[in-house]
């Protein structure tokens, strides 16, 4: 079975809070973009089942900066399913990474969710969308929000999930500087200024034109990141300058997109930016709820 694993933007990040625990308090609307991993799971032949040599569970990745086995993040939600199901079945679990690394596009959570829903249709084991993200929050707060992808709006530390009304017709074209940042390094050095949340029905009617993006586009995690990493500004004002309805970094960056609401405009910034130095472009739709589809 393969299944595909998208990417995430932010198109507003706010940081309302922080607990005892030391969790930051999110009110942040996420969307799917049609960028992708690809995982492929597979289950022993018989005759491999009988030999006790075999590994119970197999992940790899083709990807330099991403461990194999027990320190991936597919890993630990696959160990997880099949220890809640009793689950003896052998999995071989292997990833094809596109979207790039460390860069706030959710690359590592949206693996390990469609590893969940992925295992869940292969071994028929018959568990609700529900049931998988309240399984995911375990292995991370952007996770549930892969389980399902659709535009959301989420809060708490990232697992109260609202489902937003239907977007304009998007592109956007992602860039990324080749380096990733890290997340736990933005959030302790992030200097709390609490925000108020907006109501969901403005949210709502901000998303259906231009002018309404351009206010919701905010993220207060860019001081710290493009504090540091310049690059990151840059790629920021270069995607303003190529005519996007608004600019954001996402996350915790490096990652920056440019919102279109013209396929013909970002392609031809796409083109151009695909030729900055020491950066990568990927020209990518806006995507409403994915289903079915995700699975091959």
């Amino acid at each position: 079975m393969k299944i595909r694993a998208p990417a995430k933007i932010n198109l507003r990040l706010r940081v309302v809070g922080k607990r005892k625990d030391g969790y930051h308090l999110l009110d942040t609307i996420m969307v799917p973009v049609s960028l992708y991993d690809e995982i492929e799971i597979t289950k022993a032949k018989p005759n491999e089942r009988a030999r006790r040599s075999l590994e119970k569970l197999k992940v790899t990745c083709d990807h330099a900066l991403v461990p194999h086995g027990r320190k991936n993040l597919a890993y630990k939600a696959a160990a997880l399913l099949m220890e809640k199901t009793d689950s003896h079945t052998r999995v071989r679990i292997d990833i094809r990474k596109r979207i790039p690394v460390g860069g706030g596009l959710g690359g590592g959570s949206s693996d390990a969710a469609a590893t969940l829903v992925g295992l869940n249709r292969l071994l028929r084991l018959g568990l609700s969308t529900r049931t998988l993200e309240k399984l995911s929050l375990s292995l991370g707060a952007d996770v549930p929000f892969f389980i399902q992808p659709r535009p959301v709006r989420a809060r708490g530390i990232g697992e109260r999930l609202s489902t937003l009304g239907k977007l304009p017709r998007l592109w956007a074209v992602i860039v990324h500087p080749k380096f990733p940042v890290s997340t736990a390094w933005v959030y302790r050095k992030l200097r709390l200024k609490l925000t108020k949340p907006s109501a969901n029905t403005s949210i709502n009617s901000l998303l259906r034109n231009a002018d309404g993006l351009r206010q919701l586009l905010v993220n207060d995690l860019e001081t710290v990141t493009m504090g540091r990493y310049a690059k990151v500004a840059s790629l920021k004002s270069r995607l303003a300058d190529e005519g996007a309805i608004g600019a954001l970094m996402t996350g915790t960056g490096s990652s920056v997109f440019g919102l279109f609401n013209s396929r013909l405009k970002a392609e031809q910034a796409f083109r151009r930016l695909h030729e900055v130095s020491g950066a990568e472009a990927f020209l990518v739709r806006v995507l409403g709820r994915m289903g079915r589809s995700r699975i091959r």
